[in-house]
């Protein structure tokens, strides 16, 4: 898997972005959001139980990662129009606001998310910074949903730039370094 520190691969992929009829799909890249964070998040599959849980509670939440520059950008290896046929049967998912993204093979693979043994996509989330630099990469088995607020959490402690303790949370004192005098 990518790890932070790493560079986020350019990609320009197709998107479902909506349900409107002429609307439904668009081309995406990595160029287009200039000055922001990305929140990369992949699920392992369309018309599957536990993923429309994370897509709608990333969605809920999407005024507090738009509050923090951030864009949040879904998707599975399911193409573009297995997207849209998944949103137009489950209620949930017909108004999501963000896109799902195709990743392709050989996209999930330069992000090391491509299951090993299933072929499909991990259930992982990569944050990236606005220089485009990964900062935060994870993977949870394909049975366990995520944590969208722990996402927010480290989102938040990543923009402070300082040290953030275990449970820390925005608004909370962070750490400073300070040396032993002998």
């Amino acid at each position: 898997m990518i790890v932070p520190g790493s560079k986020l691969p350019e990609f320009r992929t197709a998107a479902c972005v909506g349900v409107e009829k002429g609307k439904e799909f668009k081309q995406i890249s990595s160029k287009d959001f200039p000055g922001k964070w990305l929140v990369l998040y992949s699920y392992p599959k369309d018309f599957t139980f536990v993923c429309p849980t994370e897509i709608v509670d990333f969605d809920t939440k999407l005024k507090a990662f738009e509050e923090r520059d951030a864009v949040v950008l879904g998707g599975s290896t399911d193409n573009e129009h297995s997207h849209l046929a998944w949103r137009l049967n489950h209620a949930d998912l017909k108004n999501l606001k963000h896109a799902l993204l195709f990743y392709s093979p050989a996209l999930a693979q330069s992000l090391g998310i491509l299951h090993p043994e299933a072929g499909v996509a991990l259930r992982a989330t990569i944050i990236v910074d606005p220089e485009g630099v990964v900062r935060f990469a994870a993977a949870n088995d394909l049975s366990v949903g995520r944590n969208v607020d722990e996402i927010l959490r480290v989102l938040d402690g990543l923009q402070t730039d300082e040290l953030c303790p275990c449970n820390w949370k925005k608004g909370e004192e962070t750490l400073t370094a300070k040396l032993k005098k002998a």
